[in-house]
């Protein structure tokens, strides 16, 4: 293999493709990159077996070849070089020459039958959704998803597809958020998928505020396709809960406040947490929210906003990051949060969105 290629272009998708290597990987070669020509293509490919990234760059394609190469090292040395043009040749013994005007790297590699294949899903529905609706999607549940290793089914997005409309679902059993939105097309047969937080984030990296990416679903792997990139993933298996059954009814029970002021009021109260003392009181009466914070040892906050309510007076503790993480995603200047009982979960509802978080009791 010889290609000539420059060092901005071949950087920016060396960057794309490292994030899913980890440094704890299980065989030699997932440590590896795969780069390897295709017509007047460079391919360029890692995974971690759960999943798969390609990206393909356009280059000068001299001779054809393929070889994997340790992916640290080879990011390092094509970031620290100066010349912008490099020319990359492998010579016998997976060995590579790195050659700019002025400088070359020796580097070893692997063969590249040792680096595993990825899936490809072939003769299966492709469905077509706007980048930017996506991105959406996935800001508005993403934050809910389960860290806990021990509940595995929740430490991701589940997706369901029915006719013109696609429902995302996240949720750590103390909160859930929930966002369906109507596609430009009809699926003739429901999906559902619950794709991994590890993916989905990456996926979220490479979306732009226009076009569109192809998704695929197969058996137990889903395709995202760019323009120029594929992100490939194995989905969670097991029962996803049913959360229809968690979404309380509509209630006329709620306060309506300016999202921004909230915000920031959670936040400045926020700075007293400890992992001992993470609730924020919210007491409701009138027309007012009294935003207070005690931590024993640290120090006390108290902050007035004004809102718009019938609701009963209320005194009620939330984690402030459960309501911060849905406030900075929604854009709406008001919001309405329905408030029953302090025992009972919030909910916040938006144009197809629901967010039910659960109260903390205070001490």
């Amino acid at each position: 293999m010889k290609i000539i290629t420059n060092k901005k272009d071949l950087l920016e998708q060396l960057h794309v493709v490292q994030n899913i290597i980890s440094p704890k990987a299980t065989l030699p070669v997932l440590s590896n990159l795969l780069i390897e020509t295709k017509n007047n293509n460079l391919k360029i490919i890692s995974t971690d077996l759960d999943t798969g990234i390609t990206c393909l760059l356009p280059v000068e394609v001299v001779e054809q070849g393929a070889i994997t190469l340790p992916a640290k090292r080879f990011v390092e040395i094509i970031r620290e070089l100066t010349d912008n043009e490099i020319t990359i040749t492998t010579r016998k013994n997976n060995t590579i020459l790195i050659d700019t005007e002025n400088c070359q790297f020796k580097l070893l590699g692997l063969p590249k039958e040792e680096f595993p294949k990825l899936p490809e899903l072939k003769d299966k529905q492709v469905l077509k959704i706007n980048q930017n609706q996506l991105k959406q999607i996935i800001n508005l549940t993403s934050f809910a998803v389960s860290h806990d290793e021990s509940r595995y089914v929740l430490s991701g997005i589940l997706i369901n597809i029915k006719n013109d409309k696609i429902t995302a679902v996240a949720t750590d059993g103390r909160r859930l958020a929930v966002y369906t939105k109507t596609l430009d097309s009809n699926i003739p047969k429901e999906i559902n998928a619950v794709i991994p937080i590890k993916a989905i984030s990456e996926i979220n990296k490479n979306l732009e505020d226009e076009g569109e990416v192809s998704v695929v679903f197969g058996n137990n792997q889903a395709l995202f396709e760019f323009e120029n990139k594929t992100i490939i993933t194995r989905l969670i298996e097991g029962e996803f809960p049913d959360y229809n059954q968690v979404v309380p009814r509509s209630t006329e029970e709620k306060i309506k406040i300016n999202r921004e002021e909230l915000m920031a009021a959670l936040k400045r109260a926020a700075l007293l947490n400890t992992p001992d003392f993470q609730a924020v009181k919210l007491t409701i009466s009138k027309d007012k929210l009294v935003v207070s914070k005690t931590t024993p040892d640290i120090g006390e906050s108290w902050e007035e906003l004004t809102i718009k309510t019938k609701n009963k007076d209320l005194i009620i503790g939330f984690n402030p990051n459960y309501l911060i993480d849905v406030l900075k995603n929604l854009t709406d200047i008001e919001i309405e949060i329905e408030l029953t009982e302090a025992e009972k979960p919030a909910v916040v509802r938006s144009n197809g969105y629901v967010y039910v978080v659960l109260p903390m009791r205070l001490t």
